[in-house]
């Protein structure tokens, strides 16, 4: 009986290319909001409604800078408060309809800047890398 064993992938490479494609497309796309404050959307649309700490956690920042970048969206009005049902003294952070139009905006924004390179592949390439996207978004959870 023969085993195929799995082919073996760079994790390193994968992540490295993945990072700097989202770099070059928030680089060449226009976006109303700053990155930074963009990356707190998305971790909060990711996340969904969830207290200051968990996202600090999630984010590996500090709990005193997740309050400020959450208290700079707040402001804009792109994400809400409100009360956490299991502790009354806590808060839990979710988008607002504001910020939930301003994280698609973006996400189109950087989505258009890459549609120029995407047309140059071939057909073969272009189903290769529709194959690989299905397959990261199966790896993760």
């Amino acid at each position: 009986m023969t085993t195929t064993q799995p082919a073996a992938v760079d994790g390193d490479a994968l992540l490295r290319s993945v990072a700097r494609l989202h770099r070059w497309a928030t680089r060449h796309a226009y976006l109303e909001v700053p990155p930074a404050q963009m990356r707190l959307l998305a971790l909060v649309g990711d996340v969904g409604p969830a207290r200051i700490g968990d996202l600090a956690e999630a984010d590996h920042s500090s709990q005193p800078t997740m309050t400020a970048q959450v208290q700079r969206a707040e402001k804009q009005g792109w994400l809400t408060r409100a009360a956490d049902p299991d502790d009354a003294r806590a808060s839990l952070i979710a988008l607002s309809p504001a910020g939930e139009s301003e994280l698609a905006k973006a996400r189109a924004a950087r989505s258009a800047a890459v549609v120029p390179l995407l047309e140059g592949l071939s057909a073969k390439d272009a189903a290769t890398l529709t194959r690989a996207v299905a397959i990261v978004d199966r790896l993760i959870p």
